[in-house]
């Protein structure tokens, strides 16, 4: 519920959502899109798509951030969960289009039944995902991001404590994926919600050296340095192969030679 609450500050906070607002509903208005032109004047259409489009992204971001919400230990990429719970806002859509328009008119529209009404606002919903995602999808990650305590910021705290029994162990690396970090550790991996520099932080515990601005590992699990088409790569002893930056590269060689 916390995280819910605070991806939805993230919108209602955000002048730059308020403003893509504001200009979608006054080019609905302006150009009369969908026959509101021949049915309403100027005032009426102001009116009319002021509500249509405060009630759809209402509902159409609320669905979106509890799929996020929701999703997040399941699917690892956050446009795919917005997408799915955008795209599963297209029924209650389709029902509050029903009734604003009843209420503007009197009667139903030629789209007489909620299902032609939510398959109307389907492809909608999927483009007002990707456009929120393109313009906000890292504030969104900031504010999904769980706030620190005074228990989790203390130096004994280990990322390791973070994942689930079955796959804790010796900490072997650490990846940037996404807005998470991939912990690999001797009892498996897995993806946890959490800033690059805090897992590092947190990662204080084991020797090691962060080698790439998306990866750190662990003295122990370096089997060898070598180049690879002119850059420099750390074999690790599971056989994965860690690129490693330039701006790292004196400290790699004077830690593994």
């Amino acid at each position: 519920m916390q995280s819910t609450l605070r991806e939805l500050q993230v919108f209602v906070r955000s002048p730059r959502f308020w403003a893509t607002f504001a200009a979608v509903v006054l080019i609905f208005t302006v150009t009369g899109a969908y026959g509101t032109a021949d049915r309403m004047h100027a005032g009426e259409r102001l009116s009319y798509w002021l509500i249509v489009h405060a009630v759809a992204w209402g509902i159409a971001i609320l669905c979106s951030v509890i799929a996020d919400v929701l999703l997040r230990g399941r699917i690892e990429n956050m446009l795919m969960r917005m997408m799915i719970g955008s795209i599963a806002s297209a029924l209650p859509i389709g029902i509050a289009l029903g009734g604003i328009d009843f209420a503007f008119t009197g009667v139903w529209s030629e789209m007489d039944n909620t299902l032609h009404r939510a398959l109307f606002a389907m492809p909608l919903c999927a483009l007002f995902c990707l456009l929120t995602y393109m313009a906000m999808h890292q504030r969104i990650a900031e504010a999904a991001a769980p706030t620190a305590t005074p228990s989790e910021s203390a130096p004994a705290t280990s990322i390791v404590d973070r994942l689930k029994p079955a796959n804790r162990g010796p900490l072997l690396r650490l990846s940037v994926q996404d807005h998470y970090t991939e912990v690999v550790t001797g009892g498996g991996r897995e993806l946890v919600l959490l800033r690059f520099a805090d897992a590092l932080r947190e990662a204080c515990g084991t020797p090691g050296l962060q080698v790439h601005r998306s990866h750190w590992i662990a003295d122990a699990h370096v089997e060898s340095v070598r180049r690879e088409n002119g850059k420099l790569v750390i074999l690790t002893r599971d056989g994965s192969r860690i690129p490693v930056s330039r701006s790292y590269t004196d400290d790699v060689r004077r830690r593994f030679g």
